[in-house]
């Protein structure tokens, strides 16, 4: 372990081996640090936190401090999980959560830019790119290689669904589907993330089918119920489909 000489670091705080703590970073009780983790200066770390292997925190970021709730109660006990190989840029916030025993949660592998903020009780999956100054507030869930460009804000209980593609400064107030290209104030759906698609390895024919299906729901004039139906009688099945159209049926906020 390397922990600097003016770095603060609780007797019940644990570090894995190659753990690296920076000038001036506090690192408080109840925090674990997986091995070869990265922690910049000036950081500061609340426990219950989380650090999965290979995790680099850059100068300035605070995670695991109390949720900007009014509701929370101090000393409920909550906090943050965060996955292996994520990135977490300057002076980026995230709050722990305010159910107890609760986790705000961040997968493996995520690239979180500079000054973005992830509110309590949010459910972030893997490999999600979040631009800076995005803001994601509580209990939103952001499904695996969503994109979410900067400036953009998110609703509580909003979700973004798997490879979804959010354009920058837009505002979310209503869940955006997978596989899709949403921006605007307010959002509206543009298109198949076609790009993300592709370089996520899905095939051709199953892109083909995923923009056949947007066209019912966003082209034919059709509500969303209608439209599910059409698109579960005239598409063709697929794992890709077949979400699509469960994350639409269960959405409780609507649809952008």
């Amino acid at each position: 372990m390397d922990i600097h000489a003016t770095a603060v670091v609780h007797p019940g705080a644990r570090l894995g081996p190659g753990a690296r703590v920076g000038p001036f970073a506090v690192v408080g009780d109840g925090v674990c640090l997986g091995e070869d983790v990265e922690i910049g200066p000036h950081v500061v770390l609340e426990g219950p936190l989380e650090l999965g292997a290979r995790c680099q925190i850059y100068a300035g970021a605070a995670i695991g401090l109390p949720p900007q709730d009014l509701k929370w109660k101090q000393g409920t006990p909550s906090g943050v999980r965060i996955g292996e190989g994520t990135v977490v840029r300057e002076y980026a916030t995230i709050h722990r959560a305010t159910t107890p025993d609760g986790f705000t949660v961040i997968g493996k592998d995520c690239y979180l830019m500079a000054q973005g903020h992830i509110a309590h009780d949010c459910q972030i999956g893997d490999h999600v790119i979040m631009t800076g100054y995005t803001a994601l507030t509580g209990f939103v869930q952001v499904g695996d290689r969503a994109v979410i460009s900067g400036l953009t804000g998110i609703h509580q209980f909003v979700r973004i669904g798997t490879l979804a593609f959010v354009g920058g400064c837009s505002r979310i107030p209503q869940d955006v589907p997978p596989y899709f290209i949403v921006e605007g104030n307010p959002a509206e759906v543009r298109g198949v993330n076609i790009v993300g698609l592709r370089r996520a390895g899905v095939p051709a024919e199953v892109r083909l089918n995923l923009q056949r299906a947007y066209k019912i729901l966003y082209r034919s004039g059709h509500a969303p119920g209608p439209a599910l139906e059409r698109i579960r009688g005239e598409v063709e099945p697929s794992p890709e489909v077949e979400h699509l159209c469960e994350f639409i049926a269960s959405s409780k906020r609507g649809i952008c």
